[in-house]
């Protein structure tokens, strides 16, 4: 749930949203990455006004600067804007060629419960050259963790919801 509202925020922010999946390095995803991208497309579906928001399998990589060079190469005019939540501030500075990343895209930060954005976790990435915004949208106190270890179905979307219990991904899955 937190995913897609952010996702149809920014869908009313910019001209066009390219979303993907991809196997962070630094994190336990739980599923492989087709499934991730099969339920990053159904929540996306489910968005009342999604026509500017796509998902873009093709941009996946385990490093988000291989990812945006592919997405330079497909936009090659277009204003890049790097989208992370507040919980990835500590873990960008040891990202894969990070500088550069951030020659080529600016980066938004969106704001999630229980991970403050204040100005000394900023000046790192400040000073290896990110261009920093934070956006004026706080996520829900959702995560897809929270389903993964308790069974929370309030966490998904319906349709997310219902592609996990037919693929049966996640061991918790029926525990409500």
């Amino acid at each position: 749930m937190g995913h897609q509202q952010i996702l149809h925020w920014l869908g009313e922010q910019y001209d066009q949203i390219a979303a993907w999946a991809a196997d962070n390095p630094f994190k336990d995803h739980g599923s492989p990455l087709h499934h991730r991208m099969a339920m990053l497309s159904a929540a996306i579906r489910d968005l009342p006004r999604g026509d500017n928001i796509g998902v873009y399998s093709d941009l996946s990589h385990r490093f988000t600067r291989v990812t945006v060079d592919r997405a330079s190469d497909r936009w090659p005019n277009a204003q890049i804007t790097l989208t992370v939540g507040s919980d990835l501030i500590d873990q960008l500075p040891r990202w894969y060629q990070v500088t550069q990343l951030f020659q080529q895209a600016d980066l938004l930060v969106i704001p999630r419960p229980g991970y403050d954005i204040t100005a000394d976790k900023l000046t790192p990435l400040k000073q290896l050259g990110a261009t920093v915004a934070v956006a004026d949208l706080t996520g829900l106190a959702v995560s897809s963790t929270v389903y993964r270890n308790d069974g929370d179905l309030s966490a998904l979307p319906p349709s997310v919801a219902t592609y996990i219990e037919r693929e049966n991904l996640y061991l918790c899955q029926n525990a409500t």
